[in-house]
């Protein structure tokens, strides 16, 4: 991890939605070199979930070194910024740094999206930013150091990031265009940049939006906190960045990311907006099925094998493939011309070969397959920690509905409609269905890839993870 420096000591740090998450971390991590943290949050009494307060928060500031102001803010009241910022410069004298990181998300299509939860967006995230910002810039530029912090994506104009959660998108986009146009407006004046995770980071938030066991998946908000010191130690002329918080931290010399995980070798969740993490996961478009649903449809219809024997056996397939060109000239035209002539005798006897290649019942049975699987997967214990009924709609050849119960004793799963109405509904074609339950699609990057459509309850959605996680090994 990245040592600090005390090149904070005596700074202060206004910090909103400062009380739990990667806000607290921020101001902890400043704390260490003495530095003043304003906790610009509304949080003042513990919730049932989401632990800490803005009083909470101060205290552990406190205890790692730093001084703490507690401000009751809520980023969509002009007043209340205007008071805290206020307060923060009788207090402490100034402002040295702002961290513009409190937000809302609401992952839902447009319309799913209600009037009230694109509103709570916008004037959390774009007007907060927006409105925090112009209150503490006159004192930013009185400052040595003079930052603004915006925890926001880089400005991603891919229509994949817009076309599953258009709100949200434009939403956390307008925090990253306030970076672009103030880091221009107060060049030499104040250093203005955002920063953003490569993957999910594990926060209370987090917890309850992915269930239990959502956390092996994530990294700790430390990788963040060090990030946003990294960006802190800069001077005002490194301006205007879209930071990423794994490439900010090798260019202070760290390797070993592994100290930032949950669970160290556990694959990770990529986060929201970054296309080089989508071209990791992206798939192949080949009809033919992957290994891992080959694995399935053996399971179900042993015939299968005929796929690769297909490219041993006899002279029919295997010589439109050789590509062994220097052998065929030392051949001459005995091994050239049987290859040209080759295709119309597949022609003239399509189904053998069709039915071989791309089969239309073995497909179906690979899902089958998979369900069976899955049944023998459930417990007690899974329907419990669950408590969900999941629907899929699967299109293409083959598709169908299927279910999966995990409300009902021991689990259910089956084809056709649930007998209780589903609280997740998901759509896709069937040969994705097979890779996501198989490991070879991850569900995040099948939604935000559009390959995978979610009605209804997204946590329950990304519980449904940790389930396909289990069966992995198995498919």
């Amino acid at each position: 991890m990245l040592p600090n420096t005390g090149k904070l000591a005596g700074c202060t740090l206004f910090i909103t939605g400062a009380s739990r998450g990667i806000g607290k971390a921020i101001a902890l991590k400043a704390a260490k070199d003495g530095a003043n943290i304003v906790i610009a949050a509304k949080t003042t009494q513990r919730h049932p979930k989401l632990l800490g307060t803005i009083y909470t928060a101060a205290e552990e500031i406190e205890a790692a070194g730093g001084k703490a102001l507690p401000c009751v803010v809520d980023v969509r009241d002009e007043q209340q910024i205007n008071s805290a910022v206020d307060k923060a410069v009788e207090r402490f004298g100034g402002i040295d740094i702002l961290v513009n990181n409190a937000s809302a998300i609401s992952l839902t299509n447009t319309l799913e999206t209600p009037t009230k939860r694109v509103d709570l967006m916008m004037n959390v995230n774009t007007r907060g930013t927006y409105l925090t910002s112009k209150a503490c810039i006159p004192f930013l530029k009185k400052s040595k150091i003079g930052h603004i912090l915006n925890l926001s994506p880089p400005l991603n104009l891919n229509p994949l990031w817009f076309k599953q959660h258009c709100a949200y998108t434009i939403a956390k986009y307008g925090m990253s265009m306030c970076v672009l146009g103030m880091a221009e407006e107060f060049r030499g004046e104040i250093a203005v940049n955002a920063l953003w995770p490569r993957t999910a980071i594990h926060t209370a938030a987090m917890d309850m939006l992915g269930g239990s066991g959502v956390e092996s998946q994530c990294r700790k908000v430390d990788i963040i906190a060090d990030a946003a010191y990294s960006i802190f130690k800069r001077p005002k002329s490194f301006t205007g960045n879209f930071i990423i918080d794994e490439n900010i931290l090798k260019e202070e010399g760290i390797k070993n990311f592994d100290v930032y995980a949950i669970t160290p070798g556990h694959p990770l969740l990529p986060d929201f907006f970054l296309d080089d993490a989508v071209m990791e996961e992206k798939e192949s478009d080949d009809p033919v099925p992957e290994v891992k649903e080959e694995k399935l449809q053996l399971q179900e219809q042993p015939q299968l094998q005929e796929q690769p024997q297909l490219q041993e056996q006899p002279q029919q397939q295997e010589r439109p493939q050789l590509q062994e060109r220097p052998q065929q000239q030392e051949r001459p035209q005995l091994q050239e011309r049987p290859q040209l002539q080759e295709r119309p005798q597949q022609r003239q006897q399509p189904q053998p070969l069709m039915q071989s290649v791309l089969p239309q019942k073995p497909h179906f049975g690979a899902v089958e397959e998979t369900f069976r699987i899955v049944k023998d997967s459930l417990s007690d214990e899974v329907v419990r920690a669950t408590q969900a009924v999941y629907q899929f709609e699967l299109s293409g050849e083959d598709g169908g509905t299927w279910f999966l119960d995990l409300k009902s004793r021991g689990g259910k799963v089956g084809h056709g409609e649930p007998s209780d109405r589903a609280d997740v509904v998901m759509s896709m074609a069937t040969e994705d269905f097979v890779k996501m339950f198989s490991g070879k699609l991850k569900p995040t990057m099948a939604f935000m890839s559009g390959k995978l459509k979610i009605k209804g309850n997204i946590s329950l959605a990304i519980k449904l993870e940790k389930l396909m996680t289990q069966m992995n090994s198995r498919l």
